[in-house]
């Protein structure tokens, strides 16, 4: 993770505040991500920093840095090793069509309304926004599919799109799982098993090696999917929210 501040037009736009963002954030740039927000009128800053720069959380905490989430880090660091699954009967994995992406910010919606992360657990925003947040993520991941080095893949059977996983391309070795998320009345028939060996299939055929995803850390269900498929964590984040009125 870099660790650039910027403004966020997409929070400011949703939230009606100045927002900005800052990823990778060390002790040595605080100064600087705080003098730019001075600068640049922000109200509102989310901050990710290392788990394990414990110096660092203190030194936040102090500063009127509140903790919002933590996020946890997995990868496979052998594609060629994914596993050899079918679709079962009546469901079908496969890319978005053009025309489904309402369907897909459907189920986005339904997936994380109340999302236990870093947005919904700040109670100076509007919980209804914050659920907005992952449905227009989850419609951007679908605009980005032109770009080619993007995939949505949907989960598709008989009553419909019950699932959706949105991937990219991050370097010539390595794809990232960016959003996913199954239609709560379609969890439990293993759909979010066969989206993940779905997407290992897509990320190793674009000549990938190794696959990363995140998560919340209380998400166990997840992790537990991850491990089973050959995962292993590697790296935590918090996430800090700090006001500035």
């Amino acid at each position: 993770m870099g660790r650039v501040i910027a403004l966020s037009d997409i929070d400011e736009a949703r939230f009606g505040i100045r927002t900005a963002k800052v990823s990778g954030l060390t002790g040595e740039y605080l100064p600087e991500a705080l003098s730019f927000c001075e600068r640049e009128g922000v109200r509102f800053l989310i901050a990710r920093c290392p788990a394990s720069d414990l110096a660092l959380v203190h030194r936040l905490e102090q500063d009127g840095f509140l903790l919002m989430d933590t996020l946890v880090y997995y990868r496979h660091k052998d594609l060629d090793s994914t596993p050899l699954e079918a679709d079962p009967e009546g469901l079908t994995i496969r890319p978005v069509e053009e025309g489904e992406e309402p369907l897909v910010r459907a189920i986005a919606a339904q997936s994380f309304h109340s999302y236990n992360g870093h947005y919904h657990a700040d109670p100076r925003l509007n919980a209804g926004d914050c659920d907005e947040a992952y449905n227009d993520w989850a419609m951007r991941c679908c605009a980005l599919r032109v770009q080619g080095t993007n995939e949505v893949l949907v989960a598709d059977a008989l009553e419909g799109l019950l699932g959706f996983l949105t991937l990219r391309i991050n370097t010539e070795d390595e794809a990232e799982v960016v959003l996913n998320g199954v239609a709560p009345a379609a969890q439990g028939r293993g759909i979010y098993r066969l989206l993940m060996i779905r997407a290992m299939e897509w990320s190793r055929d674009q000549g990938a090696t190794s696959m990363i995803i995140s998560t919340q850390v209380t998400n166990l269900a997840a992790q537990k999917t991850w491990v089973r498929l050959g995962f292993e964590p590697f790296g935590s984040y918090y996430t800090f929210h700090r006001w500035f009125d």
